[in-house]
């Protein structure tokens, strides 16, 4: 005999408290685990009992849902707990694009509109009859089963056929052709690809022109089933070689093979994109009627979303936040669609207390709970753009995470910044920066939690302090650091926000790109500091040279750390074809360092310039060696020293074939260019010969 009662209670405490709906089916399955020989009638005979009793509500939904009777719902709970569905949660489900329809269909709002970068240009494919397959690749997260459905959809494509079962879909086309769908190949097990791939390679390869392939897969997936496939047909698969080579190295696909790469379209715009369409969603609306922001209360969802937006310092946290995501870009980190959607649901819903919030995620019904617990500040926008408020494991397992915590953000620091955070309440000389940057934010700035710690930090007993007393206060000082590095005003001479990051010198490194997509010269000072560090690197000694770059040698062992004798040397400037030039790669707009040794195609040295190894060239430069980073950046540039010296040899190879030398005479000394270094720092070569006696 089933206890009813148990099930009732256990139903019940199931069913979303702050009055949100939940699916009967998630419902069933969620209950069945705590209670295993639960069967679909009785719980449907529980359910319907609470029902005619009044204590549950029947919701919106597909396959029917169900929420508390006699609740107050706030007018956007729906919606934010749909965006939860997004956020980096412990039982995440926005891992397919199915899933997130599902969740939508549940919660009955509208849905997180964003473009298809790609879309038109797949379009104008199929509609330009060209023949053959498509390859919508890229890596999880970047959008591909997405762009799949909106092509199907923008071609005459039936939405509930695509919604219906099946991973695999047709549609005939008006020039008669069959449009064959894959809309995700990692849902094929093993052998049951061979069939979709064997079409692939019918169509490009086998000239097949009756129907065109449209398959959407990962980079490595693909590669992966192609290679077992040629395994078990004993031959290597003739698409996985040209493949690869797109993939690495943005080579050319096969000729009757549309490869539409989403890795390569995520940037900052991405980013403000995905930023608007999250925080400046219609669903917000329905907080304007919302008690939980009457009477002066804060909501910290309605707060952090309009930070979000700028409303009150005119994008600028947007736009810092782009940064990031651009030199994290730049350093070859990808960030997928799904990751930036995370991002953003995380800067509005995140909280550090877990007692307020399930999975570190806000719905309406906590807001009540942080209110009447004085604790906002534990929502900061700010702390939550790093992932600071998630379990480090659960942070960690997210690229868009990890790379944010790279940036040291929050452990990295100055000592005028702390100076202005621990004592400039109290200190005359910093008060008024004090109020500017700290008290004028009394949410997540100047908050009595905090004025309580940074008192108890100053007046407490030394041992408090030693023994971990003050971890509380240290710990809101991370998020104080986390908010100036946002919040801090462009061009704050006194507190440079970059010098709160392990790049202090990415701000110079975005503006060389700005300044090259200008076709306007990179600053003096910038590139001045990039030739001394090269110069140091280059030579090994402490070099204060901006105008000439040498090229030196210890006499053959090019991986010395230190060389004296100077093989050549060049202009920093490159002035009739000779010199150095800082151009912008077309293909992945990063900045290179492109030093010519002679006039002519063919006679220079290239070096990619990205964020980590300009701040490994500009700390050089400075006099310090990082050991954060410096191993792999140095050899780098030792690898890069290394091609100098060959491009040195062959150039002078070539210039003493043509020389014409008196005949007759013999060498009979070496000539040797040493490096002096004067009192300044200021270096020269100064030639020496050695005579060779028999």
């Amino acid at each position: 005999m089933h206890n009813h009662t148990g099930l009732t209670q256990g139903l019940l405490a199931l069913v979303p408290a702050d009055g949100s709906s939940i699916g009967n089916q998630t419902l069933f399955e969620r209950l069945r685990s705590q209670f295993p020989e639960l069967t679909n009638e009785l719980y449907w005979e529980v359910r319907d009992a609470l029902v005619e009793q009044g204590v549950l509500k029947l919701g919106k939904g597909r396959g029917g849902s169900v929420q508390l009777a006699g609740v107050e719902v706030p007018p956007a709970s729906a919606w934010v707990h749909f965006l939860r569905s997004y956020g980096p949660s412990s039982a995440n489900l926005a891992m397919f694009d199915e899933h997130i329809s599902r969740a939508l269909d549940q919660a009955g709002v509208q849905p997180i509109n964003l473009s298809a970068p790609l879309l038109e240009g797949m379009v104008s494919h199929v509609e330009s009859n060209a023949p053959g397959a498509m390859l919508i690749a890229g890596t999880a997260g970047d959008g591909k089963t997405y762009h799949c459905r909106a092509l199907w959809a923008r071609i005459g494509g039936d939405p509930l056929h695509w919604a219906a079962k099946g991973n695999v879909k047709e549609l005939c086309l008006a020039d008669g052709r069959t449009a064959v769908f894959i809309k995700d190949l990692s849902e094929l097990n093993g052998k049951e690809s061979d069939l979709p791939l064997q079409r692939l390679e019918s169509v490009v390869l086998g000239g097949d022109n009756s129907e065109i392939i449209i398959l959407a897969a990962n980079h490595g997936q693909i590669l992966d089933r192609l290679r077992d496939l040629g395994r078990r047909q004993g031959r290597d698969h003739p698409l996985r070689k040209p493949l690869q080579e797109r993939f690495l190295q943005a080579g050319p696909a096969p000729e009757r093979l549309a490869v539409f790469d989403l890795s390569r379209s995520t940037s900052r715009q991405t980013l403000a994109e995905v930023a608007e369409a999250v925080a400046g969603h219609p669903e917000w609306e329905n907080c304007q009627r919302c008690s939980l922001r009457s009477d002066g209360k804060i909501c910290p969802i309605d707060e952090n979303r309009r930070r979000l937006l700028g409303e009150a310092d005119q994008g600028q946290l947007a736009h810092r936040l782009g940064d990031l995501v651009e030199i994290a870009r730049h350093n070859g980190l990808h960030l997928p669609i799904r990751d930036l959607l995370a991002l953003c649901s995380n800067m509005i819903l995140g909280c550090s207390n877990k007692q307020y919030a399930k999975d570190n995620l806000l719905t309406c019904a906590d807001v009540a709970k942080i209110q009447q617990g004085g604790d906002i500040g534990k929502a900061s926008i700010y702390a939550n753009a790093f992932g600071s408020n998630l379990p480090k494991r659960r942070a960690s397992g997210r690229p868009v995470f990890k790379a944010m915590s790279s940036f040291g953000v929050g452990q990295e620091s100055s000592n005028a910044v702390d100076g202005l955070l621990v004592y400039g309440k109290d200190d005359a000389r910093l008060k008024s920066d004090f109020d500017c940057f700290v008290a004028c934010d009394r949410i997540y700035g100047g908050t009595a939690a905090f004025y309580s710690a940074q008192d108890a930090y100053l007046e407490g007993y030394e041992g408090a302090r030693l023994e971990g007393g003050a971890s509380e206060f240290l710990a809101m000082l991370e998020d104080q650091r986390r908010r100036l590095f946002f919040t801090l005003p462009k061009g704050e001479l006194g507190y440079p926000h970059w010098s709160m990051t392990v790049f202090c010198f990415a701000g110079d490194y975005l503006e060389i790109i700005e300044a090259l997509k200008q076709q306007k010269p990179v600053s003096d000072t910038v590139r001045g500091r990039l030739v001394r560090g090269l110069n140091r690197v280059l030579t090994g000694l402490l070099l204060e040279n901006e105008d000439r770059i040498f090229i030196a040698s210890s006499g053959g062992f090019t991986q010395s750390r230190v060389s004296v004798l100077c093989d050549f040397e060049t202009a920093s400037r490159r002035q009739g074809g000779i010199g150095m030039a800082i151009k912008l790669d077309e293909e992945t707009g990063q900045p290179r360092l492109d030093v010519s040794l002679a006039v002519g195609s063919g006679n220079s040295v290239i070096y990619d310039l990205t964020p980590i190894r300009h701040e490994f060239l500009s700390r050089v430069a400075g006099g310090a060696m990082p050991a954060s980073f410096s191993n792999e950046c140095l050899q780098d540039l030792l690898a890069f020293k290394a091609k100098l010296l060959r491009q040195t040899e062959i150039i002078k190879s070539a210039c003493a074939v043509a020389d014409d030398d008196e005949v007759g005479v013999e060498s009979s000394g070496l000539s040797l260019n040493f490096i002096d270094v004067e009192p300044g720092g200021h270096g020269f070569s100064r030639p020496m010969t050695v005579r060779i006696t028999e």
